[in-house]
C-alpha cells in the first residue's frame, strides 16, 4: 500500500509548486530584462558610433574645402599680382585698383567700415 496521498496535492504540495513556478517566473523576467537592455546598449553604442563617424567626415569635409579655398585665394592673389607688373598702370588707374582691392577686403568682412573708411580718405588725399 502506498504512502502518499491519492488525488489533488495537500497545502505544502500547493506552497511548493506555486513558490518553484514563481522562482521560475522570476528568473525568465530578469534574463528577459537583461537581454533587453544589452541590445538596447548596443543599439545606442551603434548610433554613437555612426554619429562619430559622420561627425568626423564632415568635419574632414570643411577642412578641405577650407583649404581648396586658401589655395584658391593663394592663385588669384598671385594672378592679381603677375598682371599688376605686366601692365604700366597709370596713377589714375593705381588709385581705382586700390580702391577696388580695398572694397573687396570690405566686402568679405577683413576690413572693418571705419578701417575701410581711413584707408580710402588716406588714398583719396
Amino acid at each position: 500500500m502506498p504512502l502518499g496521498r491519492m488525488g489533488r496535492p495537500g497545502l505544502i504540495g500547493m506552497a511548493a509548486r506555486t513558490a518553484v513556478v514563481a522562482g521560475t517566473a522570476t528568473a525568465v523576467s530578469g534574463n528577459v530584462q537583461r537581454r533587453q537592455a544589452q541590445r538596447a546598449q548596443d543599439k545606442y553604442d551603434q548610433q554613437q558610433y555612426e554619429a562619430d563617424q559622420q561627425q568626423a567626415q564632415m568635419q574632414q569635409m570643411a577642412q578641405q574645402a577650407a583649404a581648396q579655398q586658401a589655395a584658391q585665394q593663394q592663385a588669384a592673389q598671385q594672378q592679381a599680382a603677375a598682371a599688376a607688373p605686366a601692365a604700366a598702370p597709370s596713377a589714375a588707374d593705381d588709385m581705382m585698383a586700390q580702391l577696388q582691392q580695398l572694397a573687396t577686403l570690405h566686402s568679405q568682412g577683413i576690413l572693418s567700415d571705419d578701417e575701410f573708411s581711413a584707408a580710402k580718405a588716406k588714398l583719396l588725399a
